[in-house]
């Protein structure tokens, strides 16, 4: 289905900046290596998916929407096609309701699985007020109202209980049907490693009712040596996945590259990209996330993940790199090498 950008890989994502030549070349080693992907993208117990399915400069690129696939049902349908996960970004942007989420069943094949990020305020993130529902905006102290941002701190107790209840509704046909993965509780950078943030977390997963909770951790600090295999222990002890991450090194605001596993049920990596630039600045998302993998930093990875099936039940490796279709090709390449490196074996054992 890349068969026409593969042709000319130096085809740039309208809206975007022109890919330089490295950028270019990049792009056709990831686009030649997609080819060989599985569909859906699963490799055994790996489960391959993108950090949403709906960006628009996705469906500008033109590279992996079929031409008259344009209506939202027509582009979840089709994404259940490439890929048998998904983590739904925009539940961290505003709360979900249930009949969207009871859309998102029907139009899935039953074994398609539902990642869904946590709204801000719950992982301490701040929230615009416009983003609340209408009548939790209505509920707000008159001087809250008009803040350009509300901190969890700021909201009333009643504010706050109410928003983790509108958000454990909003996932019940997801539970139901037996569609949800993960609910994704990615901290701060902000977010240090302190006894008081280690409460946070309890409380979080307290508040999540034994639902499945998986925590990304953003600062360095969680991350140091003598430290990070108590912090797996801790989430293995509270029942929560631990998710692995590839982004940037030696920054505040990175975590180290990890295989840990605190809960057996379930593996988690997520692949933010590479671009050390722009990821402790201010910039847009487009430039923080623009970032093709290519094939050779992927070829480790696939052994990684190898392990951590070895250990898990199911893993569940998301790209999150999601410009163009950049996250698209890392999933598919992937499970194309997961599913190469298996072919050796096979090869080598006889």
């Amino acid at each position: 289905m890349y068969s026409e950008a593969l042709s000319d890989p130096s085809r740039s994502p309208r809206g975007e900046t022109k890919a330089d030549d490295d950028e270019v070349e990049r792009l056709s080693r990831a686009l030649a290596l997609a080819e060989g992907a599985p569909l859906p993208a699963r490799f055994g117990r790996v489960f391959a998916g993108t950090a949403g399915w709906t960006d628009p400069t996705l469906v500008k690129s033109q590279r992996f929407y079929p031409k008259g696939v344009s209506s939202p049902e027509q582009r979840l349908r089709f994404y259940g096609s490439q890929f048998p996960v998904v983590e739904v970004n925009s539940s961290y942007y505003a709360l979900p309701s249930p009949a969207l989420a009871e859309q998102w069943v029907q139009r899935t094949a039953p074994d398609f699985v539902f990642n869904m990020k946590a709204f801000a305020p719950l992982t301490r993130h701040p929230v615009e007020p416009a983003r609340l529902p209408a009548d939790v905006q209505r509920a707000l102290p008159a001087a809250l109202v008009d803040k350009r941002r509300l901190y969890p701190e700021d909201l009333p107790g009643e504010v706050a209980d109410l928003l983790w209840e509108r958000f454990r509704r909003a996932l019940s046909p997801l539970r139901q049907a037996h569609k949800l993965g993960y609910v994704l509780f990615q901290f701060p950078p902000w977010f240090t490693a302190t006894r008081g943030n280690v409460r946070v977390i309890e409380d979080c997963r307290a508040r999540m009712d034994g639902l499945p909770f998986a925590v990304e951790l953003r600062h360095a600090s969680w991350g140091a040596p003598d430290r990070i295999e108590r912090v797996a222990g801790f989430l293995r002890e509270i029942g929560a996945f631990y998710v692995n991450v590839d982004e940037p090194q030696g920054k505040a605001n990175s975590m180290p590259a990890t295989t840990l596993v605190a809960d057996p049920r379930l593996a988690v990596v997520r692949f933010h990209g590479r671009r050390a630039a722009t990821w402790d600045v201010s910039v847009s998302v487009s430039e923080k996330f623009r970032y093709i993998y290519d094939p050779a930093e992927l070829e480790p990875w696939a052994e990684a993940v190898e392990r951590l099936a070895g250990e898990a039940e199911r893993v569940h490796v998301i790209f999150n790199n999601c410009v163009s279709d950049y996250a698209v090709l890392g999933a598919k390449g992937l499970t194309a090498l997961l599913a190469q490196r298996a072919a050796r074996q096979v090869d080598a054992a006889e």
